[in-house]
This record gives C-alpha cells, sequence and structure tokens, in this order.
C-alpha cells in the first residue's frame, strides 16, 4: 500500500509501487512511475515521462521531469530517469530530455544531489556520483560513476566528466575531466589525480604509482601532447585504470580537454 497525504494531487495514469510515501502538496503526473519505497517528503512535483527508482527520497521543493530550458523544446514526449536509492535535496532542478538531444535525462543509482541543484536536459550521471550544494549543469553534460562535484561548481554544456574524477568548488568547468582527474579554479585546470578518491574506493598503492607515472607523461612533460598520448598508450595500454584515461581522451569530445595549464587539447570534433 502507497500512504498519499490528502493534500497531495496523484494525476490519473500515474504508477505508484508498494510502499510509496507522498507527502503534503505533492503533485505526481500523469506519466510518472514511482517505484517501491519512494518517498516525497513535501512541496515536491514530478512530471512528464518520469520514472523514480526504488527507495530514491525527493526532499521539499524538488522538481523532476519537468520541461526543459530549451527554446526549440516543443512538447514531445522525451524522459527523465531517478535512480534507486537517490537522494535529492531542497530545490534541486532535474529536467528532461530533448528531441534534439538523446531524448532523456538519466541520474544513476545511489547519488546524492544537494540542495539546489540543477541538472539540466539529456545530462547523464552515473551511479554513485555526489554533487554538492548550488551546482549547475548545462545541458547534454555526462559525468561518470562516482565522480563528486564541489560546491557551486558550473559546468558547460556538453562537457565529460569522467570516472572518479573530482570537481573542486566554486570551478568553473568549460572542457572535459579525465578519469579519477582533480580540478578546480575559476576556469578550471588540471590539478593532478583524485588520490583521496581512489584510496576510498581501495585502489592499490600500486595501482595509483602506475596511474600518477603515466600522468606525469601526460600532462607533465614538454612536448606534443599526441606524442606524448601514443607513448602512454605504449607504455601503459594495457592497464585497466590507465586504458580508461586513454580510452576518455581519445573519444569524440565537442569541449576538448582540460591540461594543467588550463588551455585545453582541441579534437577534431571540438573544432
Amino acid at each position: 500500500m502507497s500512504a498519499v497525504h490528502p493534500s497531495a494531487i496523484v494525476e490519473d495514469g500515474a504508477v505508484l509501487g508498494q510502499g510509496v510515501e507522498i507527502g503534503p502538496f505533492c503533485h505526481i503526473g500523469p506519466n510518472v512511475v514511482l517505484e517501491d519505497g519512494v518517498r516525497l517528503v513535501s512541496h515536491v512535483v514530478v512530471d512528464g515521462h518520469t520514472r523514480i527508482g526504488a527507495g530514491a527520497v525527493l526532499f521539499p521543493y524538488a522538481s523532476a521531469g519537468l520541461p526543459p530550458q530549451d527554446l526549440k523544446y516543443k512538447g514531445e514526449p522525451t524522459r527523465c530517469e531517478i535512480g534507486a536509492g537517490t537522494q535529492i535535496r531542497e530545490h534541486c532542478t532535474i529536467h528532461r530530455g530533448t528531441a534534439t538531444g538523446t531524448g532523456i535525462t538519466k541520474v544513476g543509482e545511489k547519488c546524492l544531489l544537494m540542495a539546489v541543484v540543477h541538472v539540466a536536459h539529456d545530462c547523464v550521471l552515473g551511479d554513485g556520483v555526489i554533487i554538492a550544494n548550488n551546482v549547475v549543469m548545462g545541458g547534454h553534460v555526462s559525468i561518470g560513476a562516482g565522480a563528486v562535484i564541489g560546491g557551486s561548481a558550473a559546468i558547460h554544456q556538453f562537457v565529460r566528466i569522467g570516472h572518479g574524477a573530482m570537481v573542486g568548488g566554486v570551478s568553473g568547468v568549460e572542457a572535459d575531466v579525465i578519469p579519477f582527474g582533480l580540478v578546480m579554479g575559476n576556469r578550471a585546470r588540471l590539478a593532478g589525480l583524485n588520490i583521496v578518491g581512489l584510496r576510498r574506493r581501495g585502489q592499490e598503492s600500486a595501482d595509483i604509482r602506475r596511474l600518477r607515472a603515466a600522468f606525469r607523461l601526460l600532462f607533465q612533460q614538454e612536448g606534443v601532447f599526441a606524442t606524448r598520448l601514443a607513448e602512454a598508450h605504449q607504455r601503459y595500454g594495457a592497464d585497466p585504470l590507465i586504458a580508461e584515461i586513454l580510452a576518455f581522451i581519445d573519444a569524440p569530445s565537442k569541449r576538448g580537454l582540460i591540461r594543467r595549464d588550463t588551455r585545453t587539447v582541441e579534437t577534431e570534433d571540438a573544432a
């Protein structure tokens, strides 16, 4: 059985799983699916073709699945998904996708979005991502599993942030962040590797030493970046963690790559 406060509005067509709790003054649209154990504390709005995974919690004045802030959007039935066990804190906004994008905005499982976070249309957040207060992201941003975004950071549209990376607070992120990278600054620069995050996730010291060696080769030595990248493939391509970084760098990008000197390494797609 679900518990729905008398002041809440659940429109016909909405699907509620077992043990759903809908608190005072919530509004649930007709195409919404709330899986088992979802809890909407109060004053939460969920609309559009939106699915919220089991055990997720949305706190007061959060909203999910509302139309994107995109003038090209014409009411198409695009989607929004929030994974199981994720916490969405006060005043967060998560907009549905666009027909001109991927058509879906997705937040993974067991994420934490702190107060006043904005997840724009067509963004994809992996599992276990932590987003601190007042972070804003443009459309089409991709954030890998286990990444941490510091408070009041601003992420440009189409930026990719790799698995296990960390963005420092009050950083402006205009280009891509390598997996396990640590960036910070008004215009974010690559400050090093997210060593604390790697250790918390149980990476062995030997793995971290190899990552540091590859990082020094790629980002601290002189010479043409493409040459250093080829050398890194040759030396470290068989190492799974380093291979993930190299694959991230090789993948098409609309924004280029953040380096230590704050300039970007342009890709063919970035031009």
